[in-house]
């Protein structure tokens, strides 16, 4: 140890509150010496020893372009597509709507197509941002309706939105997402309603949001959420309301056979499931969305590109 580092000032706990100070609390080495009344030079001496002494490691991560972390996100996660943007660069959410774009323009949609739209924040930003013109294709709400005033929520208004958009056609489900037993089975019965619920077994491509538990996201207690449902300790998320677990294993509650919502059958049967998710507290529900299959295709930015990559395996 170096003669001019005081003994009392060379503890571990020293070295630990100095490298917090400098490495987390963003402060000067000027700035630490005043506030510990230490001289400068004994700041810095202290700060070379606690790398010495393994308190601090520096690392300088490997520089991964989009295009980089695309590739290892398709590899990683055996994804048919995905696409990375630089969130900074793009303009946050907004940013993910030229990929999914992309993505429906190279899907080979024609009139009569059917494109299925799901909710939440992410989708609501894509469609606000504009999708490109797919004239004649069918926009369909991947679920029944909610009684929520959050923008995030109102299916209905993506759908019309989408298909103003896309040059194509809307067709609604005018019910709730989450019907009584009875109710669900005399609203089957509708001749209208059943016509557009068929379009479920034909989708050829659908956007959809990832949630993640209601205990993580605050904005999900405005959500009419089950007593069930907020049982489901092991949920990592959902994808409109079919849960599932780290490792991608629908996880069955009570009201999943009242639901009116694309089954997870009709998703994996679904050419290009688009998932579009932007945030680092997502990466496990992302992960454990495509090992359930009900997205195989992802659009999100580059945090949460890498947040994803660096999970550890189960």
């Amino acid at each position: 140890m170096s003669a001019d580092v005081p003994q009392d000032l060379a503890s571990r706990a020293t070295l630990h509150t100095v490298a917090k100070l400098h490495y987390e609390a963003d402060l000067s080495q000027v700035e630490i010496a005043r506030r510990l009344n230490i001289s400068t030079a004994t700041v810095s001496r202290l700060l070379r020893r606690a790398r010495l002494d393994g308190i601090v490691r520096i690392e300088v991560r490997e520089f991964q372009t989009p295009v980089d972390l695309n590739a290892k996100l398709v590899e990683r996660l055996e994804l048919r597509r995905a696409a990375v943007v630089d969130a900074a660069d793009a303009g946050g959410l907004a940013g993910l709507a030229g990929p999914v774009g992309t993505f429906l323009r190279e899907a080979g949609l024609s009139a009569g197509s059917v494109i299925a739209m799901g909710w939440g924040r992410a989708v609501r930003e894509v469609i606000a941002t504009g999708l490109p013109r797919l004239p004649g294709v069918v926009t369909v709400p991947a679920t029944g309706g909610m009684q929520q005033p959050a923008p995030h929520f109102q299916i209905g208004e993506f759908v019309r939105l989408a298909a103003e958009q896309l040059g194509g056609t809307p067709r609604f489900i005018h019910a709730p997402y989450l019907p009584s037993k009875e109710a669900r089975e005399a609203l089957l019965r509708d001749a209208t309603l059943s016509e557009h619920l068929a379009l479920w077994d034909r989708i050829d491509a659908a956007i959809v949001g990832i949630g993640v538990p209601h205990a993580v996201d605050p904005t999900h207690g405005r959500l009419q959420v089950t007593p069930s449902e907020q049982a489901l300790v092991h949920a990592v998320g959902d994808v409109i309301r079919h849960y599932f677990d780290a490792k991608g294993n629908l996880i069955p509650w009570e009201g999943e056979n009242r639901l009116i919502a694309v089954s997870p059958a009709q998703f994996r049967a679904v050419p290009l499931v688009i998932g579009v998710a932007a945030s680092p507290a997502k990466a496990v529900a992302i992960r454990a969305a495509v090992r359930a299959k009900l997205i195989n295709a992802l659009v999100t930015d580059v945090t949460t590109a890498r947040a994803i990559l660096d999970l550890p395996e189960d």
